[in-house]
């Protein structure tokens, strides 16, 4: 099919195979999937088309201010990219983790080894590493180094020093994933109902409780009466699904204290928050790095090219012998992705300008959206390229709308869940819009997207929608 120039308009023919085309793929939104197809994109552009409606078949220029779920941190095309694909299939090889990999090595080594780019947080010598094709992946191999630490292999049995340990603590409007190990991590019935769980009875069970995020008190009065049970602690930095919730200073590092001195197991999940809070972890502070025990990084760590996952664990945390194989396990061709990527954004400094540019980009989400339609946004969030504007009772109930009429002003965002009601009186959180660009983008790319945002908005605003 030739795609024809922004402006121009699809034949019916073209536009009916896009639509069966779409048809095809199993619908996961319960009818809700944009109407759109992308035809081509290049950088932060993309080329979409309506396949619905009065314009069906209109090519319009879309700047993307996603990076399709933040993870095409380096946009549509990079020539870096380019590079490292066809460098890595011309000599890397496919060898799965049962044998050692060149290109796996100089991965592992420019990121843990002595003088690697993260030694300072996971030294090779106390952290290892190992691979999955999702973030989804990534945290059921980290709930199941959590259920092994307590299981004595020798005995087939738990270890009677942490029999009591069968609590998890995750919290309130926590995204960690979609599979079936990582349900009971969700406070949010509509995901768990009807669904296998873990047993929550005998030996093996599982206890999850959930407390609101960024609370310190409850925090402390939690530790203070189960900290004996628990095993292991899930957390975000910073909340995405739950509308880009960011803690109070200090609550991160306090909360790896309180593992540390209950010998429990602080996980991180730091898919979504890698490489774009300014830093390429979120678990930092103005101290440094705060200590885990289990980091799972994802999304803009296969920068738009491949899906991929990496755990970061330490070293005595492992799983039975050949109970953690995985096709997927730092391919070399993967491994070649991830390492050109992450030299590019390290040599660029993009992960370091993130921090001022979010910055500025907030200042101008919240002039120029937030306080310009007080009907629609109620506040603005976010550190870094992971910012979020929460909706008002009253436009979250227009969601469609609103998302068509920011496509049509030749903006894609994409809407997060919202924490919804939580305990402890604390008030309602209504849907977010994201705005969570790839790291290519600049300042004056920044100020292009909130100009069609606010565009979009008031399109929906004057349309009484």
């Amino acid at each position: 099919m030739k795609v024809p120039a922004a402006g121009e308009t699809l034949g019916a023919e073209e536009v009916a195979r896009l639509r069966a085309g779409m048809a095809l793929q199993m619908d996961h939104y319960g009818g809700g999937r944009l109407p759109f197809v992308c035809l081509r994109a290049k950088g932060l552009m993309q080329h979409m088309a309506a396949l619905e409606g009065p314009d069906a078949g209109r090519v319009v220029e879309v700047l993307d201010a996603s990076g399709g779920y933040a993870s095409a941190c380096l946009g549509a095309g990079h020539p870096r990219m380019q590079e490292a694909l066809r460098d890595g299939l011309e000599r890397t090889g496919y060898v799965t983790d049962e044998l050692g990999s060149l290109e796996r090595t100089l991965l592992l080594e420019g990121l843990f080894g002595p003088q690697g780019l993260w030694a300072d947080r996971f030294p090779g010598d106390a952290y290892h590493a190992s691979g999955r094709n999702s973030g989804s992946e990534g945290l059921e191999l980290a709930l199941r180094l959590v259920l092994e630490s307590n299981f004595d292999r020798r005995r087939m049995a738990p270890k009677p020093e942490r029999a009591e340990r069968r609590m998890i603590l995750a919290f309130e409007g926590a995204w960690h994933g979609w599979t079936q190990g990582l349900a009971s991590l969700l406070n949010r019935r509509h995901y768990r109902l009807g669904l296998p769980l873990p047993a929550t009875e005998g030996p093996s069970g599982l206890d999850v409780q959930f407390l609101p995020f960024g609370e310190s008190a409850h925090l402390e009065t939690f530790f203070a009466e189960h900290g004996r049970k628990l095993a292991a602690v899930f957390v975000e930095p910073i909340q995405g699904d739950a509308g880009i919730l960011v803690p109070p200073a200090g609550y991160l590092r306090r909360l790896a204290t309180l593992c540390r001195e209950h010998e429990v197991l602080l996980v991180a999940d730091e898919v979504l928050t890698f490489a774009k809070t300014g830093r390429f972890f979120g678990m930092t502070d103005a101290e440094g790095p705060i200590p885990t025990d289990i980091t799972v990084i994802g999304k803009s760590l296969g920068m738009g090219v491949v899906s991929t996952s990496m755990v970061i664990a330490r070293r005595e945390l492992s799983v039975r012998s050949s109970g953690a194989v995985s096709t997927s396990d730092l391919r070399p061709l993967t491994s070649a992705v991830m390492r050109s990527g992450i030299q590019y954004l390290s040599g660029e400094g993009l992960v370091e300008r993130t921090g001022p540019l979010g910055e500025v980009l907030r200042a101008q989400l919240q002039k120029d959206v937030a306080q310009a339609f007080p009907e629609v946004f109620q506040e603005v969030r976010g550190l870094g390229y992971m910012n979020g504007i929460e909706l008002t009772e009253r436009a979250a109930g227009s969601l469609g709308k609103l998302r068509a009429r920011l496509l049509d002003a030749g903006i894609f965002v994409e809407f997060m869940a919202g924490a919804g009601r939580r305990s402890r009186g604390l008030r309602y959180l209504f849907p977010a819009m994201r705005i969570a660009p790839p790291l290519i983008a600049g300042e004056a790319d920044l100020r292009e997207m909130v100009a069609r945002i606010q565009r979009g908005v008031r399109t929906f605003v004057e349309s009484g929608s």
